[in-house]
């Protein structure tokens, strides 16, 4: 299959290399002992792999939908080296991606007929919810986009705060009203601001509680009502940032967030700091929700696309 055909430029990659090097180097060193001495894929073989998987937060689904097709290839070619293992593991796995139509992309963009794009960000406190929004800033506005923040986590001064910072550093405007405000009166002016500035995309944050799915859902369904009062359609995109080195809780949350409003896209971040980086490979299949945007460091750059190909090239190279 010709599926690992460079998207990436050398220097994007790298990133991406250096980002899931503690993935890989844990993946890699599990699978070398768990064939060694062996010539060939045998059911020996496949346990051990099954095991690795869900050790490297796969998750016990997706870990089994890769082992099946792995058996399938087995029973196909009758023989498979070892060394061919890595190769089809790849394979494996971008097709298994493929049918969520995750990861097809390769730069920051949005669709052009929607003016302004709206964007409301979810998650909870911690996760690197306000940095992505940052990081998607400044990319966005590298691609030439007029963007607009708005400040609609209104539980914490840090959050508005933090959100300030980012926007004097990539130089976008923010709007934001005092702490304790209603979440739902910034995100109208947000929008009514970025009207008439002629924006191209609103970020909108929102507050990461989770302790009452209620009160969430409440909260996020008023902000979206009224948000349409000024954009009919808004939010175009509802995405939902997941820690990445939190593993299987990451699940959970995915889990709560998805039952307490509509999420479209997901966000996993602080992949660098982890050897968890298969979580992106099972919360990926398991929500059929697609992944847009990776962090794999801590640099302004190093909030990425993700492209399933050169994610799983990386991982399992």
């Amino acid at each position: 299959m010709s599926f690992f055909k460079r998207i990436f430029s050398s220097e994007k990659k790298e990133t991406l290399d250096k980002g899931l090097e503690k993935s890989k180097a844990s993946f890699l060193s599990k699978l070398s002992k768990a064939v060694a001495g062996k010539s060939k894929v045998d059911d020996e073989v496949l346990d051990n792999l099954e095991e690795i998987l869900v050790a490297s937060d796969v998750g016990v689904d997706t870990t089994l939908k890769v082992i099946t097709r792995i058996e399938k290839r087995v029973a196909e070619d009758k023989y498979l080296g070892i060394d061919e293992l890595n190769q089809i593991l790849r394979e494996e796995i971008a097709a298994l991606l493929s049918e969520t139509n995750s990861g097809e992309a390769t730069e920051f963009v949005i669709p052009t007929q929607t003016k302004p794009y709206v964007l409301m960000v979810v998650g909870v406190n911690g996760v690197g919810k306000t940095t992505t929004i940052g990081k998607l800033a400044y990319q966005f506005k590298k691609q030439g986009y007029n963007v607009v923040l708005g400040a609609a986590d209104t539980f914490r001064a840090a959050a508005i705060d933090q959100l300030q910072i980012w926007a004097d550093r990539v130089g976008v405007p923010i709007v934001r009203q005092n702490m304790g405000s209603d979440p739902a009166s910034v995100a109208f002016d947000t929008l009514q601001s970025a009207v008439a500035q002629n924006a191209d995309i609103v970020i909108i944050d929102t507050a990461g509680r989770l302790h009452n799915k209620v009160n969430l859902m409440n909260e996020l369904t008023k902000v979206k009502r009224v948000m349409q009062k000024v954009v009919g359609d808004a939010p175009h995109d509802v995405l939902l940032v997941l820690d990445g080195s939190t593993g299987q809780n990451a699940f959970e949350q995915a889990k709560q967030f998805t039952a307490a409003t509509e999420v479209t896209s997901l966000a996993v971040t602080k992949l660098d700091g982890t050897a968890k980086g298969g979580v992106v490979i099972g919360i990926s299949d398991q929500f059929k929700i697609p992944v847009k945007y990776i962090g794999v460091g801590e640099g302004i750059e190093d909030l990425q696309v993700f492209n399933k190909y050169e994610f799983v090239d990386s991982f399992f190279k």
